[in-house]
């Protein structure tokens, strides 16, 4: 069965775990959930938690003076961790700037991806490694690449019958924000991976506000009703809900895998915190909204299912805490050690080859370095 805007309905999100925490059956979802055991759960919990103490750490970090910029995701952890989760490592992903979450699903280094954000290199991992693209600080600047692999992707695996595509075909994840949702790159990404059947499945973490604009001002109409302007399927999904996310996600891979084409998924979901540390949410949304959402913590939500299903203990929580701050402290320790590169070495990087314009610019700035004297000689 398709899940398309008629069946699901685009004005009523898929849940599976209520706010409460109630377990709610699903009729076409519930099949992409049969192997969620008890230490996948808890596999989730921990998954969400430890993004949630890597995001405290970095955000102090910065505070500290110790990063240039952090861009908190707290809240939006299920969308994450749920989407990536689904994904195969054979997968490639392209994030923004926020998928700290799906970073770690693809087991990239939470100390590497902070070489970024201290300002000492232009990313921090090799792609090629974990299928998880560079940090995209543009915004949508990411989705025609994404639509340009899925492309690829689909010339790769023409001809392939429907079992080998189900056993070895990959797809594409895209991820981006509804402030991304009104740039021309999206719309015109979307037409191509459309226009070409390319195996992408399109993330949108609707996360209620692009910086200070609220979604109501990006879109007048819920995001996911605009697939069907490209003709392919959309599914609107709690957000905040890591088992219908994982399911929906589920979904789409297995749809844009079997070689028919895009899915737009638009998890609703909410940005506890600010944009970035250069932000202050306080200046344009009111306390009362972050209350309402509050209680729709993802956390909360899973650790709620697994309290009252005794699946976890307070030992499970203790030992977590314990765990968290290890990593935290790993990531600190490892992010002070960085050596920091001279400014020359930027240089480097502008052209694959060199070229007489940056070389000229490289002499310029080494004699203005050289004008400058060494503080060891003023002492």
């Amino acid at each position: 069965m398709t899940p398309a805007a008629t069946e699901v309905g685009p004005k009523d999100p898929v849940q599976i775990l209520t706010p409460d925490g109630q377990r709610l059956p699903h009729e076409i979802y519930d099949a992409y959930l049969g192997d969620v055991d008890e230490d996948m759960l808890r596999g989730f919990y921990r998954d969400m938690a430890l993004t949630r103490r890597f995001d405290q750490e970095a955000t102090a970090l910065q505070r500290q003076g110790q990063l240039c910029l952090w861009v908190p995701l707290r809240g939006q952890e299920a969308a994450q961790i749920g989407s990536g989760r689904a994904t195969r490592p054979s997968d490639y992903i392209f994030p923004t700037y926020r998928e700290h979450g799906v970073a770690l699903t693809r087991d990239v280094s939470f100390s590497e991806m902070l070489r970024l954000f201290r300002g000492i290199s232009g990313g921090g991992w090799d792609p090629r490694e974990n299928n998880f693209h560079m940090y995209t600080m543009v915004l949508a600047a990411q989705l025609p690449h994404a639509a340009g692999y899925g492309m690829a992707l689909a010339m790769e695996q023409r001809g392939w019958d429907a079992e080998r595509l189900a056993a070895e075909g990959n797809a594409v994840v895209a991820y981006f924000g509804d402030g991304s949702s009104t740039e021309g790159e999206t719309h015109e990404s979307m037409v191509f991976a459309n226009s070409f059947n390319a195996p992408v499945v399109y993330f949108c973490q609707n996360n209620q506000w692009a910086i200070s604009v609220p979604f109501e001002v990006q879109s007048k109409v819920p995001l996911v009703e605009r697939a069907a302007g490209y003709g392919m399927p959309g599914i609107r999904v709690d957000g905040n809900d890591v088992l219908a996310v994982l399911a929906v996600t589920r979904w789409a891979l297995e749809h844009a895998r079997s070689g028919k084409g895009p899915v737009f998924i638009e998890a609703d979901t909410y940005r506890l915190g600010a944009h970035t540390t250069a932000d202050d949410p306080t200046k344009y949304r009111m306390s009362e909204e972050e209350a309402a959402w509050a209680p729709r913590d993802p956390l909360i939500r899973l650790e709620t299912y697994l309290r009252e299903n005794n699946i976890v203990d307070d030992a499970f929580f203790e030992q977590l805490a314990k765990d968290a701050d290890q990593m935290a402290a790993t990531v600190r320790e490892d992010a002070m050690a960085f050596p920091v590169p001279p400014l020359a070495k930027s240089f480097e990087q502008v052209y694959a080859e060199a070229h007489p314009l940056i070389q000229e610019e490289l002499a310029w700035h080494l004699q203005y370095e050289a004008g400058f004297a060494d503080s060891g000689d003023n002492a």
